[in-house]
């Protein structure tokens, strides 16, 4: 495995957060986390995982005593994104090692797209731009279907016994999309805007599920899920487009109104400076 500074990088994203998170106010949380009822995913690796390197990722277990100590410090809405990430991140991982590449994508997209329901949870829950509610829902319609259709299909294709002559290579495919796409979520949710942390965390998710998708087509041979492959890269690739574009123009949005706001305590400075520098009224003769 290629070696890499995850930890350093996944740290510094945890710190970032948690500043940006120190300076907005507490949010009434009367509800908990979004959960979803699924089996908890067995945290026992396949026997044969050789050239997989574990310490690339050991970085983004966000459960350690630092991320627990600090857990306090976030918003409500970055706990419970973190708490998600986390989630998805172990049960993508056992995906990530297995022997055969059409059950390695297969589990580890599983993973990923339960990670895509509990965000969209998250933005229903905090969320009030209507684009954003809608787009959430439409994740939830859509990943649930093929949630299904994994679920099933893993259940009569077990992992292969022993590696195969493009199981390394698929194994490290996986790993470094995973970990661009972990960076760059971290950096999205910690948004102080609940619709644009879900939209800048959802838009590196979206890619990489297209990565996979593509590491699917590439090293897999099964039918079934090189078609599922190839409709995850469809579909989402077309929401990738509406939350870049939706991105662009909040961003203006709200580049023009500090702009106006600017101007309007520009514009209230001058007018006092002017009385000020008015001169004084004559005083009667005494």
């Amino acid at each position: 495995m290629i070696p890499s500074r995850r930890f350093a990088l996944f740290a510094t994203s945890i710190a970032a957060a948690l500043i940006l998170s120190a300076c907005q106010p507490a949010t009434e949380n009367d509800e908990g986390m979004p959960t979803e009822k699924v089996a908890t995913p067995s945290t026992e690796m396949p026997a044969n995982h050789e050239g997989m390197d574990m310490d690339a990722h050991a970085g983004h277990d966000m459960t350690g005593g630092d991320a627990m100590a600090d857990e306090m410090q976030m918003t409500d809405i970055l706990q419970d994104y973190t708490k998600s990430m986390t989630r998805m991140h172990d049960e993508m991982m056992i995906g990530m090692v297995y022997n055969d590449a059409d059950t390695a994508f297969a589990k580890g997209m599983l993973g990923h797209h339960r990670g895509a329901l509990d965000m969209a949870k998250i933005e229903l829950k905090y969320g009030t731009d209507a684009a954003m509610r809608e787009l959430a829902q439409e994740i939830i319609t859509a990943q649930q279907a093929e949630i299904d259709i994994m679920n099933k299909w893993l259940a009569g294709h077990p992992d292969a016994a022993k590696p195969k002559p493009n199981t390394q290579a698929m194994q490290q495919a996986y790993a470094k999309s995973m970990d661009a796409m972990h960076d760059d979520m971290m950096l999205g949710i910690a948004d102080p805007v609940p619709d644009m942390a879900f939209a800048r965390g959802m838009l590196p998710h979206h890619m990489g599920a297209v990565d996979m998708a593509k590491i699917q087509l590439k090293y897999g041979t099964d039918a079934e899920m090189r078609k599922l492959a190839q409709d995850i890269i469809d579909a989402q690739q077309s929401e990738i487009e509406r939350m870049q574009n939706w991105i662009a123009a909040n961003k203006t949005a709200e580049v023009n109104n500090n702009a106006v706001s600017n101007d309007t305590v520009g514009n209230d400075a001058t007018v006092k400076n002017e009385a000020s520098t008015k001169a004084p009224a004559e005083q009667p003769a005494i």
